[in-house]
C-alpha cells in the first residue's frame, strides 16, 4: 500500500470512529474462557450511551466468556482501517436490560433479543481503550480513549 494521504488529525479520527460506531451492523468479538482458550465472533451491536451494546444466547462461548471474564476486545473494520475497543462486559438479562439500550439495539437491527423463542442476553461493553488508525502512518495518535476517557 502506498500512503497518499497524511495522518487525520485526532478530532478527525474521533468524529470517523463514532460515525462508524452508529452506521456499522457487525463488530467482532474476541474474548477467552478461564481455560485460555480464544473465541472469536461477530455479533450485532449498537452504540448507545457511550458504550456498545451486543446480545448473544448465554450458553455460547462468548457468552460465558463475556459472563464469567468481564472483558472484551472489539475490533471494527480490516487491517488498514481498524478500531479496536477494549472493554468491560456486563452482562443483563433480556428482562433486566434498561429499555432504551433495548430499543437503541431493535432500531439498529430490525431484531428484539426479548422477543426471541431462545434465550438471549445483552452484554453492555463499557470501552476503556480505543484505538483507531487507517493505516501504519497512523500508529502515531492511534489512542482515542485511555482508562475510559476521550483523550481527544
Amino acid at each position: 500500500m502506498k500512503i497518499t494521504k497524511p495522518p487525520r488529525a485526532p478530532e478527525q479520527r474521533k468524529r470517523d470512529l463514532l460515525d462508524r460506531l452508529e452506521k456499522e451492523m457487525d463488530v467482532w468479538v474476541a474474548t477467552a474462557g478461564t481455560d485460555g482458550l480464544p473465541c472469536l465472533v461477530p455479533l450485532w451491536f449498537v452504540w448507545h450511551d457511550e458504550c456498545l451494546w451486543l446480545a448473544t444466547r448465554p450458553a455460547t462461548p462468548t457468552g460465558r466468556n463475556l459472563r464469567d471474564g468481564g472483558r472484551a476486545r472489539l475490533a471494527l473494520g480490516d487491517t488498514l482501517d481498524v478500531v479496536l475497543v477494549d472493554g468491560d462486559a456486563e452482562m443483563y438479562d433480556a428482562d433486566e436490560v434498561p429499555d432504551a439500550a433495548a430499543e437503541a439495539f431493535l432500531t439498529k437491527t430490525g431484531w428484539d433479543p426479548r422477543a426471541d423463542k431462545a434465550p438471549y442476553v445483552y452484554f453492555r461493553v463499557r470501552p476503556r481503550v480505543v484505538q483507531a488508525r487507517n493505516g501504519e502512518h497512523e500508529m502515531r495518535g492511534r489512542y482515542l480513549l485511555r482508562d475510559g476517557a476521550w483523550v481527544v
